[in-house]
């Protein structure tokens, strides 16, 4: 397949929410802002998707995983 057989699509730069706002911390106590961050079957979204840099990336990864440890959310989500 060669470029001209491709749709060519329009796609939006995405942008870390964390750099743009300083202000928005990431903690594994905030669950509203952690259920954003996991999809329907309770996986974690991969940065590509959610448009997170790969530094809050980690961070995110690694408080999700703490929330899910102290049980505040469930590992699976059924």
């Amino acid at each position: 397949m060669n470029m001209t057989d491709r749709k060519k699509r329009f796609t939006r730069k995405k942008y870390c929410k964390f750099c743009a706002n300083k202000e928005l911390v990431i903690d594994y106590k905030n669950l509203d802002l952690m259920k954003q961050y996991i999809s329907d079957v309770g996986k974690i979204e991969p940065a590509r998707l959610t448009g997170t840099c790969a530094k809050h990336q980690r961070k995110l990864t690694a408080e999700i995983k703490r929330a899910r440890q102290m049980a505040l959310i469930a590992y699976v989500i059924e």
